[in-house]
Formats: C-alpha cells, structure tokens, sequence
C-alpha cells in the first residue's frame, strides 16, 4: 500500500510523544537494505532461530527477506510467482507467516498475496515455501513455491492478515477495512494449485473510528496459545483458552500492548519462544520496534 494516510503523517510528527513509555521497549534498530522500501510483513524463521523473514508489498517482485533483529540482511529468496502477472509475479504481498506443512518435522514460509485495496480480485493466492537453508554471505537463492488460490464466500475484500495456526492446522486471514472485519480460515493441508473457499468463522469489531482501526497485521505465537492484531494505532492482544479455536479467542476483550506509532506499521511478528514480538513500518531504512508480551 503506497500512500500514507493523513490522521498519520499528523501523528507522526509528534511521534515523541506518542512512543510507549514501557520499561518493555528496547532502543530500536532499522532495516539496512535499501530493498525494503515496503515493508508489510514480519515472521519468526522456524529453521533459523533469531532470525525474521520480511518482504515488501506491492510494486516488488515474488521475493522475501531473512534479516537479524538489528536490521542486517542475511539473504533474499526468489520464488516464482503467477507468470501472468508480468515482470513481477505477484499482486500485492500483505504478510508472512511461518508454520506446518505436509513434511513431518519441517516447517514453511507462507506468503499472502492478498491486498486487494478495491475489493476486486477474483481470488488471492497464498504461497507455500519450504523454509530454505541460509545462502552464503548474504546472497540470493531460488526456492520452489506451492500456491494456493483463495476465494472469500461473501465476494472480495482487502486484506493484510495472515496467520497459521499450528493446533488446529488452519490459515487465518483477518480482512482489514471493514467498520467489523472478518475472521476466515482455510486448511494448512492442502495440494499446489488448489482453489479454496475460505469459510467465514466470525467477525470482530474494535473501538476507534476509520481508518485508524484497519487491521493491518497480525500473528499467531508457534505454541498457537497467542495472537496478536494490529491497526495503524493499536496492538492487540488475546491469550487463547486450552481448547478453543483461534477464531473463538477472538471474539473475548482484547489486551492492549505497548506500541510505538510509525508511520505506516503493517507488520508485526511474534518472537520464537513468543516471549516479545516486532513490528516494522513501510519506508526505507525503517525502524525496527521490539517489545516484551507483559
């Protein structure tokens, strides 16, 4: 998403007195890579623990990042995308997300092509990704892809929320511009090239007025015991229940976590042990904001 809206190029210039005072905050890094000029999405590598994958939305090509918490680019993944789509392969990439997959023991990078600001795609595609080994030095690698084509049951939406759930094995996708969004699900067991329905399991309304609501990321902890949703001005917290549905602990009062206002935050990410969690802005050189879960 390109432009910035006006409630937060005024908020961003008394960013000072919008930053969380919590003993929960650390001084916060920035991204290195000039590439990351489009940050949307920001996921805890499963395989290389310390690490985050990151990618850019739309105008990039189908690519992803793995950084270090300090903002240091440690590779850049290629995947082939849908060869329709021109030069780029791909649409518009809201999110990440690291989970389960059909190999036992391994684990896989999700990538959501699912922005849709018009609300007029015919369906959003959703990548699988084998978590790939570290190339040398920083430098690129080619991985294979498995897509996975998405349809909402109640007509096209915009999205930037994509989450797995490793209890119940689902994909999340948490609609963003809705005055109450929609929470859908789609099976994480699923064949290359298969076409889907998500299934509506609830909708969730949160105070605020606009555009300041819209819900622009989010992430669900590797144990699944924890979620997290975040508008352009709020982080959102939920501790699930033993058995419920992820869709479920939704629907209870959130928690509102420390969070520190950017200028255009779309991304947030659970740390591994889901004892913190980052968010990351849209723009070049952007900060990176770590926080402890209190």
């Amino acid at each position: 998403m390109k432009y910035f809206h006006s409630l937060l190029i005024c908020a961003v210039l008394f960013l000072p007195a919008c930053r969380s005072s919590s003993s929960n905050t650390q001084t916060p890094s920035a991204l290195e890579d000039d590439r990351l000029n489009e940050t949307s999405g920001i996921a805890a590598s499963v395989g290389h623990p310390g690490f985050y994958y990151v990618h850019n939305d739309s105008g990039d090509t189908s690519r992803f990042f793995i950084i270090s918490p300090d903002g240091k680019t440690k590779g850049t993944f290629y995947y082939p995308g849908d060869k329709s789509l021109a030069a780029l392969g791909v649409r518009d990439c809201e999110d990440i997300a690291v989970g389960t997959g059909p190999e036992t023991g391994a684990s896989y990078v999700y990538i959501g092509d699912i922005g849709d600001n018009n609300g007029a795609r015919k369906y959003i595609t959703v990548y699988r990704i084998k978590e790939p080994a570290l190339p040398a030095a920083g430098q690129s690698a080619n991985t294979a892809a498995e897509p996975l084509y998405l349809k909402y049951p109640d007509g096209p939406r915009d999205a930037e929320t994509l989450m797995t759930d490793a209890v119940d094995k689902l994909l999340y996708i948490v609609s963003k511009r809705e005055d109450t969004v929609g929470i859908y699900t789609a099976p994480l067991s699923f064949n290359a090239n298969d076409t889907v329905v998500l299934k509506k399991q609830a909708s969730l309304y949160l105070a605020g007025k606009g555009e300041e609501k819209w819900i622009t990321a989010g992430d669900i902890s590797q144990s699944g015991g924890q979620v997290l949703l975040k508008s352009y001005t709020k982080v959102y917290y939920w501790k699930r229940s033993s058995s419920e549905p992820i869709w479920q602990t939704l629907q209870h009062s959130p928690s509102i976590l420390p969070y520190t206002l950017e200028p255009q935050g779309e991304a947030i990410g659970f740390t591994l042990d889901g004892t913190g969690y980052y968010t990351v802005s849209e723009g070049t050189h952007a900060q990176i904001y770590y926080y402890k879960v209190p």
